[in-house]
């Protein structure tokens, strides 16, 4: 895709799932990629595989941690152009009354304040590069209301109010900053949601999953690699008049209530 090739991106959480089709897909493209993830066994295994990869573990809810990462980041690819926050947990499947506050506080750290300390790190790397992209890995619960899931919910609606705020704030720096918006992603998270969704209904796995698939118009889940095209069409230049827009793919989700 024009405008990719030789740039220099950050992506959150990218040893698997939906980060790793991200950090795979600017690769293609020719981009240098580094990435940061908890799971260190999963950085390992991705560590040789691209001369244009680099990885380090860090936890997106701790600033510390993110800080040390960051400090590389001048180091090995030389400034920065695109920072793509994709740390994301599910967080607690529960009505909120039997939430705990431990529960209700990781999901915030890692979904919203993650984003926030990863972009403070990073918009003065992209100052100085004279421009470029964030990209929030929001989600549709961040569109609607999500019953049993009010924590992820209330990170992924904070999570769209940041990224307008950032667009405003650094627009004039031409720093572009959008959010994209998956729906139900196939793989071992979403199987995760179904099962802890089926327990709480007290229903079978499989009337979940296809509760899911049922709820967007086109009657589909998602793949990882649809959110890394169109994450690597807004950092194109194909995508250098797209700013402060929230792009749901997700088949265009008609309910979340199930």
């Amino acid at each position: 895709m024009k405008g990719i090739a030789g740039k220099r991106v950050f992506v959150s959480a990218a040893a698997a799932g939906i980060g790793r089709a991200i950090a795979e897909r600017f690769l293609q493209a020719g981009a240098h990629v580094r990435i940061c993830d908890i799971d260190e066994a999963a950085l390992a295994r991705l560590e040789g595989r691209q001369d244009r990869l680099s990885g380090v573990r860090a936890d997106a809810a701790d600033p510390d941690q993110l800080a040390s990462a960051f400090k590389t980041v001048a180091q090995d690819l030389g400034g920065l152009d695109v920072l793509v926050n994709n740390a994301g947990i599910s967080g607690p499947t529960a009505n909120a009354e039997c939430i705990t506050p431990a529960d209700w506080q990781r999901t915030i750290d890692v979904n919203l304040n993650g984003a926030f300390y990863c972009s403070r790190l990073a918009i003065p790397l992209l100052k100085a590069s004279g421009g470029g992209s964030i990209i929030n890995i929001g989600s549709t619960a961040g569109l609607h209301g999500y019953p049993l899931r009010a924590p992820y919910a209330a990170s992924k609606w904070a999570l769209i109010g940041f990224t307008k705020t950032l667009a405003m704030e650094l627009g004039p720096f031409g720093i572009r900053v959008n959010a994209v918006c998956p729906g139900s992603v196939r793989g071992p998270r979403i199987e995760g949601v179904y099962a802890a969704k089926a327990a709480a209904r007290g229903v079978s796995v499989e009337e979940i999953r296809e509760a899911f698939r049922q709820k967007s118009s086109l009657r589909t889940l998602i793949d990882a690699d649809d959110i890394a095209e169109t994450v690597l069409f807004l950092c194109s230049d194909g995508g250098a008049r797209i700013a402060g827009q929230v792009l749901a793919v997700d088949g265009h989700t008609e309910t979340m209530r199930m």
